[in-house]
Parts: C-alpha cells; structure tokens; sequence
C-alpha cells in the first residue's frame, strides 16, 4: 500500500476533527504534487510508533507514527485481546495525566477494553501515574495502563502499561512487549477503529482509591514517640503544568509537613506547558519560576515535581549559584534517600535489597556496602528496579525514586517528596540544613561527582553510527585519561541480556556509560568519579576534576 492509500485510509477511519483535518489538507495537496506535503505524509506514514517496554510515546497528531486516537484505539483492543488471551477474566485500572487529549484517549481505552470485555475501572479525574501504579496493586487488577508522556515535549503523549498477578504492579518488559506489539499490529491489520467494539459498561474508581494512597504515602513520616523530631522547612512546591498538586498537597497535609508556597504560575494542569519549553525539571530555565518564588517566601527548599508526579526535582539555596538556589541532582538525592533507607532498615532491623540502575552514581552501592545491605545494578528504568525480589529502595539518576515499594512498583516522585522533606524537617530540628548533610554523607562515604553528555539528533541513523564508531574502535583515552577496559552489553554482559550499552572503566576508577536514550531521539553519556582522599573539599574537588575532563573528551567525540 502507497503513502497515499495508508493516509487515505487512516482517514477514513479516524474520530478525531483536527486530525482529520490535518490529513483532509495534506492527501490532496501530496496528489497535487506538493513535495512538502508528501514528506509530511512520508513522517507520519512510512513507519510506526513501535510498543515497546516504555509503552507507547510519540507526538500528537495523525498517523501511524503520532499519537492519536486510532493509534490508542488499535493498541487498547491489542492489549485487551492479549491479556484475555492469558486470563479470561481479566481486569484493567486506567489512569490519565493532564497532557492534550490524555482523557480522550484514556475514554476511548475504557470503552474498547470494556467492548472487548475486559472489566475496567477508570481513574475519576487526571492523577499522577504513581497512583495509577499503586491502583494496580490496591485494587488487584491484571493491569494498568496510564496516558502520559511524562516529562517528554508538549505536544507529545503516550501510554504506558503495568501488568498485575505475578509481575506485582511494575511496567512490561521484553518479551511482553512484542507479544502485545505483534497483537496491537493483527488489530490495526484486519479492523477498522469505527467497528471495534465498545461498551460505556466500566466502572469509575471512587475516591477511596486516592485516600488510600494519600494515607499510605503519608505513613512514611512516622509518628511513634520514638520519631525524629521534625520541625516542618519552608519550602516551594511546583507541578510543572502537571497533575501533581492536589494529590500532594493532601499527602503533605497528612504528614504533618506544611502547607508550601506554590508556584501559581504552574501549579495547576496544562497540556499547552506554557511557562516553559520543555517540562522536565532537569531542563535549563524549567525551574526558574521556582526560583523567584522562592526568593520572595525566603523558603528554605524547593520541591518539584514533574507533569505526571514520578520525577522529584530538589533545589536548596546557594549563595555561589546565580539564582541564589541549586538544584540537586537525581544523583544526589537518590544518595541521600538512599542513606536515610538504609537508617531506617537497621532501626527496624530489617532486611532489604538496594537497587539503582548501571547508570546511577556509584554511590548507593557505598551505602549498601557500609550499612551491610544486598545492592544490585539494574538496566536504566524502573520497569527492572522494581523487579529486584525483596526491594528496599531503588532510584535512577533521572529523577526517579522508590521509597516504598510495597506501595507501588514504579518510581514515585510525591513518596520521594515526603521523604525528603521529613529528613529536611529532622534535620532542622537539630539544627543542620541538607548542604550540611551532603558534607557529612560526603565525610562518610566519599564524595561522589557525575556529569551527562546528552546529544539530541534528527537523523536517527546518526545513533547507531555513533554507537558502531565507538564500539568498533573504542578509544584509548578520553580526556587524557586512558581507558583501561570496555565492557559491550551488545551480545550480553554477566546478568545482563544483550542491550546497546558500552561502559569504559578508566584508569583510577572512573566510569563512562555510553547509550541510545529509550524514550528520546538522544545519545547519552554518564561519567561518574568519587574520591576518598583528602578532607570533603578535597574530595569534591578531585571527583569533579576527573567528571570534568571526562566530559570534555566525551564532547569531542561524540558531538
């Protein structure tokens, strides 16, 4: 079948007025041999939005390479054919951020789930997807499936599925992920969207599902006599556009956290993201508003989450910083939630497995190893950190924490937000700030530096040359410093199944990641380097010495 006959079709069949209309101007135009329009028919034609392990994700618009509605429709009745295909009483939870068209598309999966006759349950409103997660698990569903893109462009969307029973609430992985592939593909083969079945017969979650988890998240503050002493900080809260800030407001209530000042700007939902360029909290300019909120209330912390709520930002005040506040790393925090986890495994005497994924700090590991804890890397993604058997607390250098894992198998960036500021409360109380802890943390088990090189392409033949290049011929140096072995995961490495991964051990320890990014037209690099010499200054010093001139070699050859 020609582009053509593909658009021509796609048309036929699609519910939605501004798609159809994109497509009702560009078929004709293409006939009448306009190059543009046939390129653009091409781009959203020749190929297709592929479900993978993160789902589906892709930008708004018509075709089989856009996210739309005849692309959900095909992918919920392929979904809902194979989870009845595995059990004939299977059950769906879904869930909808408040991204362009995320509702509509979560309406149409109810309705072609429940058509296909799979019992649904849809969440009341839009919500963050860590309580779709933790709904699987509640309610005890076979699935969930989430519309969001999460911290990806504006005009993106996606959907993205966890599997209950046996897989225990955490997102899909391969082989799953094609199995549903090759079933939403029989579907977009052999029907037409306007005839698939469909039924208003599903139910709506009551709020006892978002108390529940209110209450539950706000269990991480405990409230024995034996409790730390928390003096609540003031702190900034931001949503980013997104759907955060009514299910974390109640949890920071019932954790006896304060009420923060929020960025008015960003604090309720808005698919058009209109205060900033790209909505993901590690972004140049993301946080700025932040920032100036903050000044003005002379907080004393600024929390943030992204526009689903699974990321946490953190930011503290620096006066060496030119907003007069610094936002912390993922690394960062995820060692510092990472040591606060492992306080409280050894006050509960309990016993719990670290996890984090290749690409995260070596930092939690040094935790792990002082406090006697089991710790384990992982591939990038918590659809494998949450996959560690006896789990006490993962993260991934991106922003993603889990802090509670028999609450939900995905990162949570509302459960890390409490955790969080609890530890700024109990440090308050006794007098110190969280820059104070890092010192300490850095006293303790070294200090620790990361850099990323993250290089975004068009052409995305240009990821795999990269790749080929620097796997073909692996440098002797980088930076000038020698590189002294290189792992490939391409045909596997130890536990690890083959995956597009090189990893460069330097000479004095040092570590360069290098991968194709899963959710982005993007190359990235993770350069980490720790230092145990010296006094904390030293440390710090000497470890982002080393990031530094790794980093400037990674630049020059990939970039």
């Amino acid at each position: 079948m020609t582009t053509l006959d593909q658009a021509k079709s796609w048309l036929e069949q699609d519910p939605d007025p501004e798609t159809r209309a994109e497509l009702a101007a560009l078929i004709p135009a293409a006939e009448a041999g306009d190059a543009a329009a046939m390129d653009a028919l091409r781009d959203r034609f020749d190929t297709r939005l592929t479900f993978g392990t993160a789902g589906l994700r892709g930008e708004l618009g018509a075709g089989s390479n856009r996210m739309n509605r005849v692309l959900v429709s095909q992918a919920a009745t392929g979904f809902a054919r194979w989870l009845l295909d595995r059990d004939e009483n299977a059950s769906v939870v879904i869930g909808y951020d408040g991204r362009v068209n995320s509702d509509v598309f979560a309406r149409d999966s109810a309705e072609l789930m429940a058509g296909a006759g799979v019992r649904v349950v849809l969440l009341p409103r839009a919500l963050p997807t860590p309580l779709l997660a933790f709904a699987v698990r509640h309610l005890g569903v076979s699935a969930g499936v989430m519309v969001t893109a999460s911290h990806n462009p504006p005009r993106d969307n996606g959907y993205k599925v966890y599997l209950g029973g046996r897989d225990g609430g955490s997102q899909i992985v391969a082989p799953t992920d094609e199995a549903i592939h090759q079933a939403i593909l029989a579907v977009a083969d052999t029907s037409v969207v306007g005839e698939l079945p469909r039924s208003t017969a599903f139910d709506l979650a009551d709020e006892s599902v978002i108390d529940a988890y209110v209450a539950r998240t706000a269990a991480l503050v405990p409230r024995t006599a034996e409790s730390p002493v928390i003096d609540p900080v003031r702190f900034v809260y931001t949503a980013l556009h997104g759907v955060g800030w009514e299910v974390a407001q109640r949890v920071f209530a019932a954790a006896g956290l304060g009420e923060p000042t929020v960025v008015a700007e960003q604090i309720e939902p808005d698919g058009a993201f209109p205060t900033v360029a790209f909505p993901n909290p590690e972004e140049p300019g993301a946080m700025d508003l932040a920032f100036a909120t903050a000044r003005a209330a002379g907080a004393e912390l600024i929390i943030a989450n992204d526009p689903d709520a699974d990321r946490l930002a953190v930011a503290i005040p620096d006066d060496s910083a030119p907003e007069g506040w610094r936002r912390l790393t993922g690394n960062e925090v995820g060692a510092l939630l990472g040591w606060r986890a492992a306080e409280r495994l050894q006050r509960e005497e309990r016993q719990a497995k670290f996890a984090a994924s290749l690409v995260s700090s070596p930092a939690l590991s040094a935790v792990a190893n002082a406090y006697g804890v089991s710790y384990s890397d992982t591939l990038t993604g918590f659809k494998w950190i949450s996959r560690v058997g006896g789990l006490g607390y993962g993260y991934e250098e991106a922003l993603g924490y889990l802090v509670d894992p028999e609450k939900v198998r995905d990162k949570d960036g509302i459960s890390a937000a409490v955790d969080l500021l609890a530890l700024a409360g109990e440090l308050k109380a006794a007098g110190r700030t969280l820059a104070e802890h890092q010192r300490d943390f850095d006293e303790r088990f070294g200090a620790f530096a990361s850099a990323q090189v993250s290089l975004r392409v068009t052409d995305l033949s240009r990821i795999g040359a990269i790749m080929a290049a620097l796997r073909d011929n692996p440098p002797a140096e980088v930076g000038g410093v020698r590189v002294s072995q290189v792992d490939d995961f391409s045909g596997g490495f130890g536990v690890f199944p083959p995956s597009d991964i090189l990893r460069f051990w330097m000479h004095g320890g040092a570590r360069v990641i290098v991968r194709p990014s899963g959710t982005e037209p993007k190359v990235k690099v993770y350069i980490d380097a720790s230092s145990e010499t010296g006094s904390v200054d030293e440390r710090r010093a000497a470890a982002a010495a080393q990031v530094a001139a790794l980093e400037g070699g990674m630049r020059a050859l990939i970039v």
